[in-house]
């Protein structure tokens, strides 16, 4: 099909493959930032993730900093930070530092996740606190848009309510007592803070430097249509939906960011990026042996074990999948856009079309970094036509 061919951005966990280090994985991160850059890539986030020791991307804002000084104009940032231990003043000295020397080039994305009660609220069949907008639809039964896109069923999480690892993940982010920023608040005031429209109660403008005035462009990660799309859209921020962690729930959140938009001196319109999963090929079975572990990679993270090192063709293979494991990872592994470069490419003009997204963030891992590049390479390639 014939499709909008929208800029193209990296979401990068920065993987520890099987075999390797958290160093290996730093460096071939910032490898990758060199390559895609010169290929046309518009920007590159980093996630954030804790004890998994298969993603060494911990912290967002060390990470940018390394690859904006590697690279010349790329668009760096964090795709996203984790708001459930972090404050506003926090987030906004980080980022305000690295524009201080990278100016124009810093994005920071806000992901409404992290804190001890985060998980609770997720996995609760309820509306995200803070919104305005109706109750939460019942979940959506798995189906293809008109424009051949698959919104996989909801899984169910709620047992990972009780993992002691996410549950000791949120201890040790956290001081004891302390207590999480609602989420809106949050948001409101870092837009503050950058913008010098912040007071405290009694008036003071803490003028943060760095900081205050930075060129920063300030994105919401959403999954859902509940409260991050509602304070993105009325803000009148950018809006980052999350297909490659959501995918049965994309639709609901771009379609409420965008009821809820409200233009800002910023942003006159909605400005939606998607995100997906995606390997690329010489051919549709070349891709699918480079994306063998992907289920497998997932697995433990939905199990509530974390991200383990991620495994090669050969280690997958010799998993032996129980009916509830695959069920269990099916909507990740089910929309993962793998394939040849024109069965990718049509993949990601479908979804462009049913999101009407004006970027797509691809977040691609295969066990090796050559593979990795290889990926991006035919990918931009065939994109540019």
């Amino acid at each position: 099909m014939s499709a909008r061919r929208v800029p193209l951005g990296v979401l990068d966990l920065v993987p520890v493959s099987s075999g390797s280090t958290a160093g290996d994985a730093i460096r071939n991160s910032i490898d990758l930032a060199q390559r895609v850059e010169d290929l046309g890539f518009r920007r590159y986030w980093f996630a954030e993730h804790h004890l998994n020791p298969g993603v060494a991307g911990t912290s967002p804002p060390v990470l940018v900093a390394l690859a904006a000084s590697a690279t010349r104009s790329l668009r760096l940032g964090s795709g996203g930070v984790q708001s459930g231990h972090r404050t506003a003043l926090s987030v906004v000295e980080e980022f305000g530092l690295i524009d201080a020397l990278f100016p124009g080039r810093i994005d920071v994305g806000l992901g409404r996740s992290g804190g001890r009660n985060f998980l609770k609220e997720r996995v609760a069949d309820r509306p995200e606190p803070g919104t305005t907008s109706a109750p939460r639809p019942a979940p959506t039964p798995r189906h293809v848009t008109e424009e051949g896109v698959l919104i996989p069923e909801r899984p169910s999480l709620k047992h990972l309510i009780g993992s002691p690892l996410l549950a000791l993940t949120a201890e040790l982010l956290q001081q004891e007592g302390a207590h999480s920023a609602p989420y809106t608040e949050l948001v409101e005031d870092v837009v503050g803070l950058l913008r010098g429209t912040y007071r405290s109660p009694d008036g003071i403008d803490p003028r943060p430097v760095p900081g205050q005035g930075a060129d920063v462009e300030v994105w919401v990660l959403g999954s859902s249509a509940g409260e991050s799309a509602s304070v993105a859209g009325r803000l009148g921020l950018r809006f980052a939906a999350n297909y490659h962690v959501s995918p049965a729930t994309v639709l609901e959140a771009t379609e409420a960011y965008r009821s809820a938009f409200v233009p800002s001196a910023e942003l006159p319109r909605p400005y939606v990026a998607v995100s997906a999963d995606v390997v690329v090929g010489a051919t549709d079975a070349a891709a699918r042996d480079l994306a063998s572990g992907f289920g497998l990679w997932v697995l433990g993270i939905r199990k509530g074990e974390g991200a383990g090192p991620y495994p090669s063709p050969q280690e997958a293979a010799r998993h032996r999948w129980t009916p509830e494991e695959t069920l269990l990872v099916a909507d990740r592994v089910d929309t993962q856009f793998v394939g040849s470069p024109d069965t990718v490419a049509d993949g990601l003009g479908r979804l462009v079309e049913a999101t009407g997204a004006d970027e797509v963030v691809v977040t691609t891992i295969t066990h090796d970094h050559a593979d990795r590049i290889r990926s991006y390479e035919l990918l931009a390639k065939e994109w540019r036509g």
